[in-house]
């Protein structure tokens, strides 16, 4: 950083924008651009030389693209990169890889407009300063990670549910997860991922090509089957609720959680606790802020068993952080283990 300046360099082809963001980023106390490059193999030499907090990368630069970018700087240099591209207003996919890749965020560009575009300068600033916070040891080199057994207090335990809460960081660790799961899981998978609504969509299309079982958006009155995964809409928090029979299904919810809503963490987790007691298994991934800690708490209160993402494999290490600290975490394991430990249980 500069004295208490996030260094910033910005990867994009077009001269308006460059310009556009050069006016936006200077006229912020927090953050200083330190640098620009047309395309995405120019980008790549740029970070090693000027080896900036945050990288601030579009994704479509022609033959070196931003996804080339990601992969390079990732592998050679590891870096924050936040992603600012309209490549999502009509294809998501190549969003996910880049994200996959090591890429800490998205945000969604606004058409070419200097009115629309300073409409999301406050959310811009706001985003490159939680990525100067990412963790990125975990590229570059990669660590063999060491099998750790683990210990349940009843091994011959049966749980009825997993439900998963992430944020920043999170797609590519919930892919892991769900990639790695089997075709026979015995129990339904809820992810509740921050995340706008018209990302979640695609989201679960993607997660539905690489995985094993089958995996959609749930819709309030759907009963969760299990050997499905369900991920939560963005426009409204869900959690499990008991129709006129006593069956188990998801209902859209409208208490607002202080932490963070639509969808909510701690609202899914809540609830799972209150449904399935000590059946329910949760695991609070990579994140910033505090939500799904209080929700993880009251599934291990019930009975139930909590994973949190350790820090050395979580971009951000806020909501495991804080799920540990008020002691809601039963467990806390790399996001390799955590992928092992439900395929073996699951």
């Amino acid at each position: 950083m500069i004295g208490n300046k996030v260094k910033v360099v910005v990867v994009e082809d077009s001269a308006f924008m460059r310009l556009l963001l050069t006016d936006i980023l200077s006229a912020s106390p927090k953050v200083e651009l330190i640098g620009s490059a047309e395309n995405g193999k120019d980008g790549v030499e740029l970070v090693k030389e000027k080896e900036p907090d945050v990288v601030l990368m579009d994704m479509n630069m022609g033959e070196f693209d931003g996804l080339y970018a990601v992969k390079r700087i990732m592998a050679e240099k590891p870096t924050p990169i936040l992603i600012l591209s309209a490549v999502g207003n009509t294809d998501l996919q190549p969003i996910f890889e880049a994200l996959n890749a090591g890429a800490v965020d998205y945000m969604n560009k606004p058409s070419r407009s200097s009115a629309r575009i300073r409409s999301v300068e406050v959310n811009l600033i706001s985003k490159i300063l939680n990525a100067s916070q990412a963790n990125t040891s975990g590229f570059g080199i990669k660590k063999q990670i060491e099998s750790e057994p683990i210990k349940l207090n009843d091994p011959n335990k049966k749980f009825e549910v997993l439900c998963i809460g992430a944020s920043t960081g999170g797609p590519a660790a919930v892919e892991q997860i769900l990639k790695n799961l089997p075709g026979s899981i015995s129990v339904p998978v809820v992810v509740a991922q921050h995340m706008p609504n018209h990302f979640i969509s695609q989201f679960a299309q993607r997660l539905n090509q690489i995985s094993k079982f089958s995996v959609g958006v749930a819709s309030h009155g759907q009963s969760p089957v299990s050997g499905n995964a369900y991920i939560l809409p963005g426009d409204s928090n869900t959690i499990f609720g008991l129709d006129s029979e006593g069956g188990v299904q998801f209902q859209k919810h409208d208490k607002v959680f202080k932490d963070y809503n639509e969808p909510s963490i701690n609202a899914l987790f809540d609830s799972a606790a209150t449904i399935f007691k000590n059946k329910a298994l949760g695991v609070l991934l990579t994140g910033m802020g505090k939500d799904g800690a209080k929700g993880l708490k009251e599934i291990k209160n019930s009975g139930g068993f909590t994973i949190a993402q350790d820090e050395s494999s979580s971009v951000i290490f806020g909501m495991p952080k804080v799920a540990a600290e008020i002691g809601a975490v039963s467990k806390t394991l790399h996001i390799k283990e955590i992928s092992r430990f439900l395929s073996k249980r699951l």
